[in-house]
């Protein structure tokens, strides 16, 4: 697993401030399932979006929408454990977020909150999501290449109903920074195939799809 430590702006990817697309595999079929079906109970764990929540509800599904990356954010999860190092309490987390009864989802559009998120916090919520999704249930995820630099933008992804999505560069205050000071969150680390098999190995089955740009898009079934 590759950790990005130093910062550096040469050619990191820029995001206009208008919607930019990509076409998605993973979304696509997960549109598919979707168009076909009734009644599916859907969570959305990026940041909020009314395209989505206004997509799925329109097709008769239940959403739940939880923007756990600004959750993870949050200074009163900081402590310091017994050396004096600031860590994150992972335990606080999972009580205060992704709080629903055992096998409610059938789809769990996850997006790309396993390299944003602090690595602490990344496979207790993974397990949690596994917990919460029903037999066969579905979830899609996104995971950078090796050749993503740690400027790679954070996004936003808006549904279509096609296998295109639209997408948002994301902007919020660091932890304990006030809110003027917005940025793009980094990325924190790039995951290879076998450490997201290793993230997903309670899942019954895992299908790769590798894009243009330096994205996996990984999608499992409970």
């Amino acid at each position: 697993m590759k950790f990005f430590r130093s910062s550096s702006n040469q050619d990191a990817p820029q995001a206009a401030a208008h919607k930019l697309t990509r076409r998605s595999s993973g979304i696509g079929e997960m549109v598919r399932i979707l168009n076909s079906q009734e009644g599916l109970c859907v969570l959305d764990v990026g940041a909020t979006s009314a395209n989505n929540i206004q997509f799925l509800t329109s097709q008769g599904h239940k959403n739940y929408s939880e923007d756990l990356l600004r959750a993870s954010l949050d200074p009163a999860l900081r402590t310091q454990d017994a050396t004096g190092n600031t860590v994150i309490d992972s335990k606080k987390f999972l009580d205060e977020n992704l709080v629903y009864p055992n096998g409610r989802f059938d789809i769990v559009l996850c997006w790309n909150l396993p390299d944003y998120m602090e690595e602490s916090l990344v496979k207790p919520t993974i397990d949690r999501m596994w917990s919460q999704m029903k037999p066969g249930g579905l979830l899609l995820a996104f995971f950078h290449t090796r050749d993503a630099g740690p400027d790679s933008t954070c996004y936003r992804y808006h549904i279509t109903g096609t296998d295109m999505l639209e997408m948002q560069e994301i902007k919020f205050a660091p932890p304990g920074r006030p809110a003027s000071e917005k940025q793009s969150p980094r990325l924190q680390r790039v995951f290879n195939n076998r450490h997201i098999e290793n993230l997903f190995r309670d899942f019954a089955s895992i299908k790769f799809f590798l894009a243009r740009d330096n994205i996996r898009e990984v999608l499992v079934v409970r």
